[in-house]
């Protein structure tokens, strides 16, 4: 049996290393944070289980937890709250995304000092919730007027937002200077040949790609850094200036797609994907009620990557900021559940995913329910030994080389 240490070595070996040192620093600030980044542990712990209940084929985001969840612009520049994060995605059983979310909020509200029965009740409720959308066979989706709750002020309060306060962000707009920021945190520098082919494979994208934006050139990229989980896979930001307009632009991430940890441990025959980028954008489009703006592929350096339009960061709920509010923490649990069924419900029938009658009655059939909160509170107890051994291993220097 494989040791911790080298579960964790093994798996990111093909990460760029001097990014995986800041995936290990971001793991050993909390529990979550560590289950966050180790997708690849839960799956190969869970696919040994033989009593776990048996569930159809669906399509699932993969690495489904309460900061997977959040705000982005659509094609049709409606601002949605759904999924958001489709790197794993893959045909599995319905359940495995149920019990990786249900396993979070135990973690994540352990963190936040959350009373463990006010978890435990909204683990259940997750399930019900879940359970009752599968049974009544509709998708439903959130947009700032279908919203309630703390999502529809958290959706307004994004919607309210101006491109031009992300811009400041992340780049330098003058008169003459029009550059990414590199500040060594979340923007690095990348040298001058790499600069000159991306710049050149954007442009190009630009030209000939009906999913880019029309008129825009390049002004300038430089190497990304965000999530936890992804780290360590290649990342680029662009800044896009336009060629009509002064004073407009875009920003573009560029993330390299990489295989679903989830795969070695999956049955379901999968489709032959001609690239894992493909399988990424194309699970995203049937599981989301509209993509987000710009969403496409390429190709670069053998290697393929997703693009869309740069989202803000911190579009998810802070659970910080209502911890307190157990009807607001309530509604948004129940909404999470009612996204996940629809993605799944949305997605139903296309390429070996069950049926809608037959997620209806699987979401009909209760005998799972109890089955599958017992095995999140007991992966929940197992993650926290993870953790432990993990940080000890960590500050004995262990991930440094």
């Amino acid at each position: 049996m494989p040791t911790l240490e080298e579960r964790l070595k093994k798996f990111n070996s093909n990460r760029v290393p001097e990014m995986v040192q800041r995936k290990y620093q971001a793991m050993a600030q909390n529990m979550f944070r560590f289950y966050r980044g180790t997708c690849h542990l839960f799956y190969e712990d869970l696919h040994k289980i033989k009593g776990f209940p048996k569930s159809p084929p669906a399509w699932i985001c993969g690495d489904l937890h309460l900061e997977n969840f959040g705000s982005y612009k659509s094609d049709n520049r409606l601002v949605y709250f759904d999924l958001n994060d489709f790197d794993e995605a893959i045909l599995a059983p319905a359940l495995w995304e149920v019990v990786r979310l249900t396993t979070s909020i135990i973690l994540a509200f352990e963190i936040l000092k959350i009373d463990k029965q006010k978890a435990a009740k909204m683990a259940q409720l997750f399930v019900k919730s879940y359970a009752a959308t599968l049974a009544a066979g509709k998708a439903y989706y959130i947009e700032r007027k279908t919203a309630k709750g703390i999502i529809q002020t958290f959706l307004t309060a994004v919607g309210k937002r101006k491109a031009k306060s992300l811009l400041d962000r992340r780049a330098i707009i003058k008169k003459h200077i029009s550059r990414i920021k590199i500040d060594n945190k979340k923007h690095f520098e990348i040298d001058s040949i790499l600069k000159r082919e991306l710049t050149l494979l954007m442009e190009h994208w630009l030209y000939h790609n009906h999913d880019g934006p029309f008129n825009y050139r390049v002004a300038d990229v430089a190497f990304r850094l965000a999530g936890t989980g992804s780290v360590g896979v290649k990342r680029y930001i662009f800044l896009l200036e336009s060629t009509r307009r002064e004073q407009d632009y875009l920003l573009v991430d560029m993330k390299q797609s990489m295989e679903s940890s989830l795969k070695p441990f999956v049955k379901f025959t999968q489709p032959d994907w001609q690239s894992h980028a493909e399988r990424v954008v194309s699970v995203q489009r049937r599981m989301q009620n509209i993509p987000p703006a710009l969403l496409s592929i390429v190709e670069f350096r053998g290697e393929s990557y997703l693009i869309q339009e740069l989202q803000y960061e911190k579009d998810s709920i802070d659970f910080n900021l209502i911890r307190d509010r157990y009807r607001d923490i309530y509604k948004v649990i129940d909404d999470m559940a009612i996204l996940t069924a629809s993605s799944q419900l949305r997605s139903s029938g296309r390429q070996g995913s069950a049926i809608a009658d037959a997620l209806i009655a699987f979401g009909s059939d209760n005998s799972w329910q109890e089955e599958v909160l017992r095995y999140s509170r007991e992966y929940a107890t197992k993650t926290k030994i993870y953790f432990r051994e993990f940080k000890r291993l960590y500050k004995q220097g262990v991930f440094s080389t």
